[in-house]
């Protein structure tokens, strides 16, 4: 199968970590300007949430189940991004990723007409930028599209900041390019053989959810920095 792609003009940005937080060298002009990752942003929504799952499950096996997520889903996307642009695929992949990266494979082949595979996007208006795994048509219409990895199937519940992630990355797209989107898809590939697709065509829920997101992500940083000084 070969994928189509469409001429698209997006940036490439520089990154740099400061005090833990990602953050993308913006051009404005003539100035440049950090604007933080959008996964800092939805990571900080969620990090109370881990540190109570590290106290439970002990910092030891915490460290190596992140390690294997890590590297399972880093192996997945390589498979996924070098399969979307009709090359060769890797050999030197974990066994589990190969195993993910085949039972998705159905799923992979409903995109076509992309634009976008691991591209920077940022936007100016919400002081935001990131890296989107792949803006392309999926089933004929044009999504965010993100690529996960999982032991199972979550709850849609579980996953609200994968569609506040993906809803930022529209946002960021629309600013740069004039182009909307029609909806937001989660690709989830699980160890337990499912390949579960979440769709969502109400982006506007969750940019209002991203706006929240956003505003405590400041206040907590401004509350950071007030007590230093």
């Amino acid at each position: 199968m070969q994928f189509n792609h469409v001429e698209c003009d997006l940036p490439s940005l520089d990154r740099e970590t400061i005090d833990g937080v990602r953050y993308y060298k913006v051009p404005d002009g003539d100035e440049l300007h950090n604007l933080v990752s959008i996964t800092s942003v939805t990571s900080h929504r969620n990090k109370e949430f881990f540190a109570e799952w590290r106290r439970k499950v002990g910092a030891e096996k915490a460290d190596k189940i992140t390690r294997q997520a890590t590297s399972r889903g880093t192996d997945m996307h390589t498979l996924t991004e070098m399969y979307l642009k009709n090359l060769d695929l890797p050999s030197d992949v974990l066994p589990i990723s190969e195993m993910l990266f085949r039972i998705s494979k159905k799923e992979i082949n409903n995109i076509d007409n992309i634009y976008a595979l691991e591209k920077s996007l940022y936007s100016l208006h919400l002081g935001v930028a990131g890296t989107v795994d792949c803006i392309a048509e999926y089933n004929g219409e044009l999504a965010i599209i993100d690529f996960k990895t999982s032991k199972k199937p979550k709850p849609r519940e579980w996953i609200e900041h994968y569609f506040v992630q993906a809803a930022a990355y529209a946002c960021m797209f629309y600013e740069l390019t004039g182009i909307a989107v029609k909806k937001l898809v989660i690709l989830m590939a699980c160890e337990n053989g499912e390949c579960v697709v979440y769709e969502e065509y109400d982006k506007s829920k969750y940019i209002k959810l991203l706006a929240q997101y956003i505003r405590e992500f400041v206040e907590h940083k401004l509350e950071a920095y007030g007590k230093r000084t």
